[in-house]
Formats: C-alpha cells, sequence, structure tokens
C-alpha cells in the first residue's frame, strides 16, 4: 500500500514538474538561431508609438505602452530581424513607409547574434523591471529584435478582428470615440472598450472615397454635437499618439488618437493594394533577400546555391523568379544592406540563371516565404554561406543604383552602421 502511494505521489510530482517546466519555457525570453525562422508563439508582443526611424539600418525607436503614464515612457530602441516583416495598411512595407506617430504591434525575440546587434542588447528580464517614474513595467523589453511589426488595421485583419464603434462625442468636428476591438465573426467581450481621441484632420475613407468628419455630421451619421450611442458600425482604425487635453485624472496622458477610419472591406482593400504596390516597386530596385540553405561547388568558382525568399510580400514578386532566367546573387549583411560593393548591388554580384524554384509543403513559418530557388553561377563570391543573408534579382527586374546609405564595402561592426551607441540604454 505504501509503495503504491510512493509511486502515485511520484507520478503526480514528475506530471507537476513537467507542467511547471513547460511554462517556464514558455516564458523565458527566446533567442532566434542564425539561418532559422524562430516561431511567432515564442515572441514577446507589445505596442507603442513609432518615434524614431532609420530606415537604411531597418532599425528605430518605439515607445513602449506598459502599466504607466504612455507619455512619459522614453523610446525604446528595436531592430527587424533581416526577415523580420513590416506590415502597414494591410500591405507589405519598409521601415520607411511609416509615419512617425504610428502605434505599431511589435512581435520580438532576444538578438541572434549579440556581438553584432545594431541596438542596445539589454537583460533578459529587462520587461520586468519597474522603470519609475509612473511609467511602470513593459516599457523596455530585451526582445528588441522584431520578426513582424505590423499597424492597427494589418494586426486586426490578421487575426479576424475589427472594431465596434459604441458612442461618439463631437464638438467643432473633434471628440471622443468608444469603441471595442471584437472578433469579425462574432460578438467579444474579453477587451474593455477604449476612449480614443479623433479631429478633422482624422481620414474616413468609404469605398475608394475619402470623406470629412463634417460629411458624417451632414449625413446624421455622427451628431453636429453631443453624444451619440452608435449601434452596428464595425469599421477598422488607424491609431496614433498626440497630446490630449485633460488632467490626467480621464486617462488623457495614455489616450490614444484615431489618424484613419475605414467604413468598409472595399476601403481598406485599396488602401492595401496602394502599398503593396509601393513596395513591389521598392523591392525591385533594392533585390529580394534570402537565406543561403546550401552551397554545392563546382570547378572554378562555379557554384549552384540554394535560398529561401523571404516571406512577407506580394505573390507577383515571387512570380517573377522562373527556372532558367537569369539573375544576380549578392551577399547581404543583416540589415539588408548589400556588402559586396564599391558603388552599387551590381557591382560585385554573382551573375548566373535560375535552375529550380520549389515552393515547401506544409506549415510555413512567418518570415519565410516558402519558396526555394537554386541558382547557379560560374563565380561565387565569398558573402555566399550557408546560413548568410543575401539578396537576389532576376533580370526581369530593373538593373538600379542605390543610395550610398544602403550598401557597405567595409563588413565590420564599427564601420557597418553607426554603432548601438547612437541609442540611449535605459
Amino acid at each position: 500500500m505504501i509503495r503504491k502511494c510512493l509511486l502515485l505521489f511520484l507520478s503526480a510530482f514528475l506530471f507537476v514538474s513537467a507542467v511547471l517546466a513547460s511554462v517556464v519555457e514558455e516564458s523565458e525570453p527566446f533567442r532566434p538561431e542564425t539561418g532559422k525562422f524562430p516561431p511567432i508563439e515564442k515572441a514577446h508582443s507589445y505596442r507603442g508609438e513609432i518615434i524614431f526611424i532609420d530606415h537604411a539600418n531597418r532599425r528605430g525607436s518605439i515607445r513602449v505602452e506598459g502599466t504607466g503614464k504612455f507619455y512619459r515612457n522614453d523610446p525604446h530602441p528595436f531592430a527587424l530581424l533581416p526577415y523580420g516583416m513590416v506590415r502597414y495598411h494591410d500591405g507589405s512595407a519598409d521601415l520607411r513607409d511609416i509615419p512617425l506617430g504610428t502605434v505599431m504591434h511589435a512581435h520580438g525575440f532576444l538578438p541572434p547574434d549579440p556581438k553584432t546587434s545594431s541596438v542596445p542588447v539589454l537583460p533578459p528580464n529587462n520587461k520586468d523591471k519597474d522603470a519609475g517614474h509612473y511609467r511602470g513595467t513593459g516599457i523596455f523589453p530585451a526582445e528588441n529584435h522584431i520578426l513582424l511589426l505590423e499597424d492597427e488595421p494589418s494586426h486586426c485583419r490578421r487575426n479576424g478582428l475589427m472594431w465596434k464603434i459604441l458612442e461618439v462625442e463631437v464638438k467643432n468636428e473633434e471628440g471622443t470615440i468608444v469603441a471595442k476591438r471584437v472578433p469579425k465573426t462574432r460578438d467579444g467581450d474579453k477587451n474593455e472598450p477604449q476612449t480614443m481621441t479623433f479631429d478633422s484632420a482624422t481620414r474616413i475613407w468609404q469605398g475608394r472615397e475619402s470623406i470629412r468628419v463634417s460629411d458624417l455630421i451632414s449625413q446624421k451619421v455622427w451628431p453636429e454635437s453631443g453624444k451619440k450611442e452608435i449601434k452596428d458600425q464595425s469599421v477598422l482604425l488607424g491609431i496614433t499618439w498626440k497630446p490630449a487635453p485633460g488632467d490626467g485624472l480621464s486617462g488623457a496622458f495614455t489616450r490614444f488618437h484615431i489618424s484613419d477610419i475605414w467604413l468598409d472591406d472595399q476601403s481598406i482593400e485599396h488602401a492595401a493594394y496602394f502599398q503593396t504596390q509601393k513596395n513591389n516597386h521598392f523591392i525591385r530596385t533594392r533585390w529580394m533577400p534570402a537565406f543561403v540553405n546550401e552551397v554545392k561547388y563546382g570547378k572554378f568558382g562555379q557554384a549552384t546555391a540554394t535560398l529561401t525568399l523571404f516571406g512577407g510580400m506580394d505573390q507577383a514578386l515571387y512570380d517573377d523568379f522562373k527556372k532558367e532566367s537569369g539573375g544576380q546573387i549578392n551577399g547581404a549583411e543583416n540589415t539588408l544592406k548589400h556588402t559586396a560593393s564599391h558603388y552599387g548591388p551590381g557591382h560585385m554580384a554573382s551573375n548566373g540563371k535560375i535552375v529550380q524554384v520549389t515552393k515547401q509543403e506544409g506549415k510555413i513559418p512567418l518570415g519565410s516565404s516558402g519558396i526555394e530557388v537554386g541558382f547557379k553561377t560560374d563565380q561565387i563570391i565569398e558573402a555566399i554561406r550557408p546560413g548568410r543573408v543575401v539578396k537576389i534579382r532576376p533580370d526581369s527586374w530593373p538593373k538600379s543604383q542605390i543610395p550610398r546609405e544602403e550598401y557597405l564595402f567595409h563588413n565590420t561592426p564599427e564601420l557597418r552602421f553607426p554603432t548601438p551607441d547612437i541609442f540611449p540604454k535605459y
């Protein structure tokens, strides 16, 4: 009997230990491995206002929303992972497309290689520290290498969410909106209603048209003055932050501002179309980034490299990679700057042709396109090695020169970019 009780106790102990270990493992900060796409499920997620953008080095600063007064929070440096994706207006984007002040959702990890991080490296538990001065916790996460950076409408569309407007209060074409983020397919009450400001500069999108706050007032949708309860108005919102009137007792120090309202699906799809087209033209002049999976060497500099193209872009770009078409491949740094160059991306690039294009089966991790390209060249360069980041261009894309700040010819951390010392380390 005693033995049976001991066995039961031991089994229960081992089960609880396994559960606790699982919880600890899930809560611990995750550091991606070089050459591998990390699971977004292990990312630390937060949101905040974009304060500073260094587009050439794919980094910037974000004022992170924590547990305290938002306006007091210091800007927090972040860097995009080489395969990190930006979504704006539900379209693929570059950091340079994001207006300062936009509130973005970030999903980040510890730096894969702290020695080459372009932003300060922080203690893994930094998000749990109380920053003091009414700022609270959560505003300086060590997970500052971003896999996905997305604005509010992109976040909602990806997760099947929408905003339901509950009440609007208007005075002189500005005021407040009380709204709640809910699942698109059903009502939900997990999220509390939020009060946000709007003004006469708030853009309202209906179909393919842009209308004004005054138009909603003249249509009797919103009142000219005073409060009105709104029923069954589901929208998407663009969210920013700006100083709000008030003494702070009503939440004015933390209250967010509405920059855009999309009233229907056609309006956000119209915005996504233009953002996607803008990014397509950008990528065709900067080349498609990829990881090198394998290199098979031949004689006298010949080699065939197998690459995985990075994800998050329009299908039209991936369709340009066709078997037997010519192209160029060049080394790139983790900021996606071309490396082997003295005056442009094509200067030292390897010429060759695409010999194979295959699509990965099953679940594809975020950051990857799931598309493998085999590229054969007669003159392989040093930068094309397994695990490295490269950039590839099919011959159908233009051979363009790029600005000086977007390529390197010295490959040391000190000369590669302004060092992380340009950012304060909080």
